[in-house]
């Protein structure tokens, strides 16, 4: 099992470099990976692409690009160019997004999202396994009158899906490589997560998937602080019914109850619950929560635990 490390560096005074210097330091921690949300700000594609190109010993990946408000054309040519970029070291992740989001950001109606993540998914494998497209399907179409291919490129892409709900499983089994599931605890990944998704890959005929597990945790001594301070932020994500099943069906009451907070042996602990529960490769989140002294010290056990 793999573990990375979340990178937000949207309040730094350069974002880029900002982001650079991180990825630097967790490539000296021994971390394996590194990711990076999308919102309405930074392009993470090219943030991953540029972050690759500038620290060649880490893996890069977004997690995760919502389907409403982009075609997947757009988006399978942003990943060729960060295939290209880092020589075969990044991961595309997708997500259905949430209705709050989509329809004020976008403008756009929430409608069929596990159709169009199926759509969706379809036209970027096309794209990224072929360099072309052929599609027409109820909600989208996609084709390319001209190659999409991008020289340099040819490592396949792996494609991922912010998936936890048993229809967004089932088509993340079937059509890519494997989920990104976030604030699913170790209860909810052995009972109900991995099951679902490893079925559905098994019945489609395609190989066990990947589980990135996306943990919000830290390492502190301070850790009723900490549990504050992570209880404010995740928060948000209390308020949509995806979210409060998994936290529900993970033995948590809040979003913070999932949260990794402790001590190193306390954090490892909890590293191996994740593995111990199916997950291929472990992600922490929100490291920096306490200040620059326990995210540092979060990156140095986590990379030694990888």
């Amino acid at each position: 099992m793999t573990v990375g490390v979340a990178i937000d560096a949207a309040n730094a005074v350069n974002q880029i470099d900002a982001s650079v210097r991180l990825a630097g330091e967790a490539a000296e921690a021994g971390l394996r990976s590194v990711w990076f949300g999308q919102t309405f700000g930074a392009d993470s594609p090219q943030l991953a692409a540029l972050v690759g190109r500038e620290v060649p010993d880490l893996h890069v990946g977004t997690s995760a690009i919502p389907v409403f408000g982009r075609h997947p054309l757009t988006v399978a040519g942003q990943a060729l160019t960060a295939q290209a970029a880092t020589h075969g070291r990044y991961h595309l992740g997708l997500a259905l997004g949430t209705a709050l989001l989509t329809e004020r950001g976008f403008g756009i109606p929430y409608e069929r999202p596990i159709r169009r993540l199926r759509e969706f998914l379809t036209v970027v494998r096309q794209v990224t396994d072929t360099g072309t497209a052929e599609f027409h399907g109820e909600l989208l179409t996609a084709t390319t009158p001209v190659p999409a291919r991008v020289p340099g490129a040819e490592t396949r892409v792996p494609l991922l899906v912010a998936a936890m709900g048993p229809q967004a499983l089932r088509a993340s089994g079937e059509l890519a490589d494997g989920i990104l599931p976030y604030l699913a605890g170790p209860r909810a990944l052995a009972e109900h997560i991995v099951p679902a998704v490893t079925a559905a890959a098994e019945s489609a005929g395609r190989p066990a998937p990947r589980i990135v597990a996306i943990v919000p945790g830290v390492v502190t001594d301070d850790v009723a602080a900490a549990r504050e301070k992570a209880g404010e932020q995740l928060a948000f994500y209390e308020q949509f019914p995806s979210y409060a099943r998994v936290i529900e069906l993970s033995g948590g009451r809040r979003a913070v109850d999932i949260a990794a907070i402790g001590d190193e042996s306390a954090v490892a602990a909890e590293v191996r619950r994740y593995r111990d529960a199916g997950a291929t490769e472990v992600v922490f989140t929100t490291t920096d929560i306490t200040g620059e002294a326990d995210r540092r010290r979060t990156w140095e056990l986590l990379g030694s635990t990888g």
